[in-house]
């Protein structure tokens, strides 16, 4: 008796080798981890140059003798009257709808590689080494390089509390001669200007564009008197979203970045044009703020605008009127009954305004503000505001 096996036919088994065709998607996935690599090395390469680079540039500023000063009067103007002019272009501030592009663009970056941590980090990098060279070449060396005081041949010396004294007197009536200008013209808020309150209407979009235009023709005149400061200046705009810098106490900002002059448009409308000003004089390179303050002043009360002049002697007043109420508190509230109706309100309100912002953010914003004006050799930070009073009475020293 037979049996038969149905004997199943067997696969030889296939053996591959190492050299066996692979789909494309393993063949490209090598080339691409290291295309990768390459990119985020190239990255963090570029951001480390880039620090290097603004630290060196930094050093030299502050070490090499004459380096700061070569450097703000030939390289910088270059760069101010290029990138500059380009920001202009557009009618609303660059630096802010950058800031709103750059949050979103590292929240989004964030999120699509939080899991690729080397790139994100070489990313990060290289965009903190590109602001930093710029903060640098746009901002950073200027601090270095000679005072406007003494460009301008004016010395600072220390004055009695007869001359501070006169100082304020000349500046009470000087405001009130300015304010009845501002009557007569209707130049300032449309013609709405009875001494600022609550209700007062805002400026309107084509009075911020008045103000604008008349802030740069007032430091371009002012040009005219001090060669330092002649030349092109660009178009100074306020933020779209000025509680921005409300809630920090701050009435305006320089961008390095984009080589702006930015303002806050809810701040009390006096302290605007001098803002302008001030802000216009950081592009030419005078990064000081007491110098700031100072040559602001100088623009403002220079102006054809009524209105400039009245912000420039009232901002000059609240500083003078400050340390006269410190030295001599009696000749201060005597002389502060003889300003006018209008002033007084306008100091009221000022008042009013900044006290609603008083609180945390306020506060470290004023710490931030000082650390960042000592680490760029203003020993006295948000203090050196207060130099302005010492550049006013040697201004005046021979008139008053």
């Amino acid at each position: 008796m037979k049996f038969f096996h149905n004997v199943t036919a067997k696969i030889p088994p296939v053996f591959t080798s190492k050299n066996t065709a692979k789909s494309p998607g393993h063949q490209n996935a090598a080339p691409e981890r290291a295309e990768k690599k390459v990119r985020s090395l190239v990255f963090f390469a570029a951001g480390l140059v880039l620090a290097a680079v603004s630290g060196l540039l930094g050093l030299s500023a502050r070490t090499v003798p004459g380096f700061a000063q070569f450097y703000s009067a030939t390289v910088y103007p270059f760069l101010a009257g290029t990138l500059g002019r380009f920001c202009s272009l557009f009618p609303f501030s660059l630096s802010e709808i950058g800031l709103y592009f750059l949050c979103l663009l590292c929240i989004c970056y964030m999120i699509l590689h939080i899991r690729q941590p080397v790139a994100l980090f070489s990313r990060v990098l290289f965009l903190c080494g590109v602001l930093l060279f710029l903060f640098t070449v746009n901002c950073g060396i200027n601090y270095y390089w000679a005072p406007f005081s003494y460009e301008a041949g004016i010395a600072a010396e220390s004055s009695s509390t007869e001359e501070l004294l006169a100082l304020c007197r000349y500046l009470t009536n000087q405001i009130n001669s300015s304010l009845l200008e501002i009557d007569h013209s209707g130049d300032l808020l449309d013609g709405l200007y009875p001494g600022q309150m609550e209700a007062t209407p805002a400026p309107s979009a084509r009075e911020l564009s008045r103000l604008g235009k008349d802030g740069r023709a007032a430091m371009i005149r002012l040009g005219q008197s001090y060669p330092q400061l002649d030349g092109y200046y660009p178009y100074p705009k306020p933020l779209i979203n000025s509680r921005l810098l409300s809630v920090q106490q701050l009435c305006g900002i320089y961008s390095p970045f984009t080589i702006e002059a930015n303002y806050n448009r809810e701040m009390p409308y006096y302290n605007i044009p001098h803002t302008i000003c001030h802000e216009l004089s950081h592009l030419k390179g005078f990064m000081r703020e007491d110098e700031a303050n100072f040559i602001g002043y100088l623009a403002c009360i220079g102006s054809d605008s009524p209105d400039f002049r009245y912000s420039g002697y009232l901002t000059g007043w609240v500083y003078a009127g400050n340390a006269l109420a410190k030295a001599d508190p009696e000749s201060y509230y005597d002389l502060y009954t003889k300003l006018s109706p209008q002033a007084a309100r306008d100091l009221d309100w000022n008042n009013q305004f900044w006290e609603r912002f008083d609180g945390p953010v306020a506060d470290a914003s004023t710490q931030m503000n000082d650390r960042y004006l000592k680490a760029h050799s203003q020993e006295d930070g948000v203090r050196s505001y207060g130099r302005m009073v010492d550049l006013m009475l040697a201004y005046y020293k021979e008139q008053l």
